[in-house]
């Protein structure tokens, strides 16, 4: 289903495109540990899962809540690598992949994007291209937020899929 990853190309594609990307954005909060350096820039196009469900702040009142992401991961140079899921997983083409949990988040620069996060990164699978990431960075997100109107006890249940993009730098200890 998906193709061999290269990593020695890929850490050749990260040298060019690490030079060239603009850290000063991303807010120092969403700084991974100074023991740690970023390995992979792994782009991703896919969906956010949002389901209509009762409000738990507000009885009578309904909310569009979130469920998961779907995406599927590339290389810098678009090529296929691996896909990300529940969890939240971001698996490899060679089975590798890391379960991740919230560190620190911020808002996006654009409001119709979903934040920009920080999270903790541990190895789930095994030995390969994903198995030594210990943080990750998402960035440069766009779209991806849950609808703001159409949800109500007419439809509660329904699922809402929402095309997004976004960067994942993958971070290991040094």
């Amino acid at each position: 289903m998906y193709k061999a990853f290269n990593i020695a190309g890929s850490a050749l594609l990260l040298a060019g495109c690490a030079a060239t990307q603009p850290s000063s954005i991303i807010p120092q909060k969403l700084n991974p540990a100074a023991n740690e350096s970023m390995t992979l820039i792994v782009p991703a196009k896919g969906v956010q899962i949002y389901e209509c469900r009762a409000s738990k702040g507000q009885p009578g009142a309904y909310e569009w809540a979130f469920v998961a992401p779907e995406a599927e991961l590339f290389d810098t140079t678009g090529k296929p690598i691996g896909k990300h899921y529940a969890g939240p997983h971001w698996e490899a083409a060679d089975g590798s992949k890391v379960v991740a949990k919230l560190i620190e988040r911020a808002d996006a620069p654009q409001v119709s994007a979903i934040p920009w996060l920080l999270l903790g990164a541990k190895s789930v699978g095994p030995e390969g291209a994903f198995s030594r990431v210990t943080s990750i960075q998402r960035v440069n997100t766009v779209g991806g937020v849950a609808p703001k109107a159409g949800c109500s006890q007419d439809n509660a249940g329904t699922p809402a899929r929402i095309p997004y993009t976004a960067d994942y730098y993958f971070f290991t200890a040094k």
